[in-house]
């Protein structure tokens, strides 16, 4: 199982802090992160570098990674490492380190009033097909979040 690079992209006509505000913000983020799968959210230590992350679904299953780097309003970017079950961090198995160590990074740039949101992200091979379809929806619905 091989692990893929893909990269998404929108440009929005507002400020950097309003679309990261829509990307991190608790309410707005389980918007968007719902386009994967209805009633997803993150726990997190207000996205701190260092901190872990946890992304989970509301059976409390889901993944959970760290971050290695974040600038407001321009750029932050996750490690992930292994799975969640019933909202516990699981020792990494022999499933999930075909894709532990892959990363998925947000960053904007801006110019002439448009930000240009970029996402970054490693996939595994079974899931090219579902995220291809669904990040570009979920992208509309942050660009929906900024207006």
């Amino acid at each position: 199982m091989s692990t893929n690079r893909l990269r998404f992209s929108i440009d929005i006509k507002t400020e950097k802090a309003k679309v990261w505000n829509a990307l991190w913000n608790e309410n707005s983020y389980r918007e968007w992160a719902g386009i994967f799968f209805e009633g997803s959210y993150a726990v997190t230590d207000n996205w701190k570098v260092g901190s872990t992350v946890l992304f989970l679904s509301p059976d409390q299953s889901g993944i959970y990674s760290t971050i290695e780097k974040h600038i407001p309003n321009k750029i932050i970017q996750f490690k992930h490492i292994g799975s969640v079950l019933e909202g516990k961090e699981q020792p990494v198995n022999h499933e999930t380190e075909t894709w532990s160590g892959a990363t998925e990074s947000y960053s904007l740039t801006e110019e002439k009033g448009t930000v240009t949101l970029l996402v970054e992200i490693d996939i595994l091979d079974e899931h090219l097909d579902f995220m291809k379809n669904t990040f570009p929806k979920a992208l509309e619905r942050v660009k929906f979040n900024c207006t």
